[in-house]
């Protein structure tokens, strides 16, 4: 038991002994959703203020409506997580907001808007949402209940579930540097000159779009379904189909052709490991090697992955969107297969120690991760007073 956590068993033995009432949320904060303005991509100016739609940021631009700390909540169109808990984002600065996300602020001495943010991580708004696409309203938004226990309890919880996002992203940051560092070695590995041969796309792989699996999604389904989340979260984060509506074999490459702007996502690429396990999403391509004996399939893959001639269609102010004859129609150096293997087998160790989550900072990320639920659902759960 931290110190902090013995402070707070004393503090509810003092302040709250016999429970804490679960107040509407609509009570507690300040909505702004008044203040909003929604402005289409066509008139957007470039800037560095980030825009905010149900998600997060959908692009940067020069003028701001908000500026302070704020909790941004979904409402319509990306509003749910997996765990049924609504899509927040914790903002601070300038700031500009569309009508798609609900904008929170602290009522001061009413509660936390930091404990606000924290409480609602584990609440489950799945009863609220409606519609498709779908939306959570602001009246379901206002009757959302929220244990409150006394300010100086709110301020112990924060601290302590701080604590743990402050090492979370401290070991992030530490995981992005090895990424930048494997990068690095992976462009040096991968740069040839031109004493050797050089093919366009089309002429070593064929291609395939994939297509939407929206009315087959099922987390009791047998495929997994390849989009953009799966592909950025090295697999980690999956939905599942009932459907093999797109299938795709093993050795195959399934790169993404979407993005919002300036995202880690675009030419992001997935080597299949095995066949009949995978479906195909739109917006993600399947690229299968015509020739094993003049490409390695997992050679192709470390060229393809973010590769940067297809990096330069991101104009960091839309949303990117690869076209068929844009991914084929990029270059690739063809060594001999001899070299190629070799770079694999360099390259395979080091893609294990920056990614492979049962080793080193992934590992203990992950780990820091479940911690933070653990403790979170443990300090967030409150007896009701009976009045």
């Amino acid at each position: 038991m931290t110190p902090h956590q013995s402070k707070i068993e004393k503090l509810i033995a003092q302040l709250c002994p016999n429970g804490v009432e679960f107040k509407e949320l609509g009570e507690l904060v300040n909505i702004l959703d008044s203040q909003r303005s929604p402005v289409t991509r066509e008139k957007r100016e470039i800037g560095e203020v980030p825009y905010y739609g149900a998600n997060g940021i959908q692009s940067y631009v020069k003028d701001y409506i908000f500026d302070g700390t704020f909790l941004l909540m979904g409402e319509d169109g990306s509003v749910i997580n997996k765990d049924g808990s609504p899509v927040l984002n914790w903002v601070s600065g300038r700031i500009w907001v569309n009508n798609h996300a609900h904008i929170l602020s602290e009522i001061k001495d009413k509660a936390l808007l930091r404990y606000i943010y924290f409480s609602l991580q584990k609440t489950d708004v799945t009863k609220l949402v409606r519609g498709t696409p779908p939306k959570l309203n602001q009246q379901s938004l206002r009757g959302i209940k929220i244990p409150l226990p006394p300010i100086a309890i709110q301020e112990e919880i924060v601290t302590i579930l701080n604590s743990f996002t402050e090492l979370e992203a401290e070991l992030e940051a530490e995981l992005e540097a090895r990424e930048k560092q494997y990068e690095h070695y992976r462009l040096e590995l991968l740069m040839f000159g031109e004493g050797i041969e050089w093919n366009t796309l089309s002429e070593v792989a064929h291609f395939m779009n994939g297509k939407g699996h929206e009315k087959h999604i099922d987390e009791n389904g047998k495929y997994i379904v390849v989009n953009s989340k799966f592909v950025s979260t090295e697999g980690r984060v999956k939905k599942y189909s009932v459907k093999q509506i797109s299938p795709v074999s093993k050795n195959d490459l399934l790169m993404v052709m979407s993005d919002l702007p300036n995202g880690k996502a675009l030419a992001k690429c997935f080597y299949v490991d095995e066949n009949d396990k995978y479906t195909l999403n739109q917006r993600i391509c399947a690229l299968t090697v015509k020739n094993n004996e003049k490409i390695n399939a997992k050679f192709l893959f470390y060229i393809l992955n973010r590769n940067k001639q297809l990096l330069r269609y991101d104009s960091g102010a839309d949303q990117t969107n690869l076209r068929k004859d844009d991914i084929l129609e990029i270059k690739i150096p063809v060594p001999s297969i001899a070299e190629q293997e070799r770079i694999v087998k360099i390259l395979d160790k080091f893609d294990a120690l920056v990614n492979d989550i049962s080793i080193g900072l992934p590992a203990e990320l992950s780990a820091r991760r479940l911690q933070y639920e653990y403790y979170r659902g443990k300090l967030l759960t409150f007896n009701e007073y009976a009045k």
